[in-house]
């Protein structure tokens, strides 16, 4: 298991550099300006690219770039967001909001869903599997916005229960709505792959033969029926996670809520396209993306072994 692990870990590490480094280039050839011109001349743009050095060429960008993250943490500033304050600064109030609510969406979605689909797997063609079947359809059709601002009206504005914009001196209050709404779209895709995967779990022979030798109710569930559909489950999960860490760009945006998905909307759309916090933001991503799919990866080796195994032999 050691060795699948940091084989899996090496991986994880090349695949960060490469993205890394198809960032930064995407990034240094993107057309526009990285300044809010109306408000700086000439001059003040030329000393500002190179002060940060823009002007270098785009290797040596690249390596003053990578040793600035591993030596300094940092990533340099930005050059029309904040001023100019350092990113690594502004980051961490970010990243702590967004992951704190994207936590909970991921913790309510998840309970929810997998309790659906196991309502909806073991009552087939039932009431209850109508009913989940009907949640899953309005959660992948109805965007999570859409949603937020429906839960604002009524229980922001109709019934004033949670603040109407996030406040950060009421945190647990405002992180309710976003974090439901957030929620709703993971909600239906577990519900529906966990109710498809029971269900053809449930017709399996291995689930047959245990309930002839009189294994019922939750010991059947739980050791046979469960586990063996959580592999499918968990690789839909793991994108979900992400999404749900990160924060979806609308509904923070709408809510107001200062995390980083907010912030890489604002980055793109201010008065000059903050590069900086824009390749900041998405070696982030990428790095958190990176390291879910490690951890599936690893799940995966402990819910099925044979996956260890054929790993080896590769």
């Amino acid at each position: 298991m050691a060795k699948y692990i940091l084989k899996r870990l090496g991986l994880a590490i090349l695949t960060i550099f490469i993205i890394t480094l198809v960032l930064f280039i995407l990034v240094r050839i993107m057309p526009g300006n990285p300044f809010p011109s109306e408000r700086m001349s000439a001059e003040q743009i030329a000393a500002k690219r190179l002060e940060m050095g823009l002007d270098d060429p785009i290797v040596v960008q690249f390596i003053n770039y990578i040793k600035n993250i591993f030596v300094n943490g940092s990533f340099g500033k930005g050059s029309s967001l904040y001023n100019g304050v350092p990113i690594k600064s502004v980051l961490p109030a970010c990243i702590s909001n967004s992951f704190r609510i994207g936590g909970m969406a991921i913790l309510f979605g998840t309970i929810v869903g997998l309790i659906l689909g196991i309502c909806a797997a073991l009552n087939k063609n039932h009431f209850l599997d109508v009913f989940c079947t009907v949640i899953s359809i309005i959660g992948v059709c109805v965007p999570s916005y859409v949603f937020m601002i429906y839960l604002q009206y009524f229980f922001s504005y109709k019934i004033t229960i949670f603040p109407f914009y996030f406040d950060k001196n009421q945190f647990l209050l405002s992180a309710v709505l976003p974090a439901i709404s957030l929620s709703l779209f993971s909600i239906a895709t577990i519900a529906r792959f966990t109710r498809n995967e029971m269900v053809e779990v449930m017709d399996s022979d291995y689930v047959l033969l245990a309930q002839a030798k009189g294994m019922h109710g939750a010991p059947l569930i739980t050791k046979h029926i469960l586990r063996n559909a959580l592999i499918p489950i968990v690789t839909v999960l793991a994108p979900l996670i992400v999404d749900l860490l990160t924060g979806a760009l609308v509904v923070e945006k709408i809510y107001g809520i200062n995390g980083i998905g907010k912030l890489m909307v604002d980055a793109i759309a201010g008065e000059g396209i903050d590069y900086n916090y824009v390749l900041a933001l998405g070696i982030i991503y990428s790095a958190l993306y990176t390291a879910v799919m490690l951890v599936v990866d690893v799940v995966y080796g402990l819910l099925d072994p044979r996956i260890r195994v054929t790993a080896k032999r590769g």
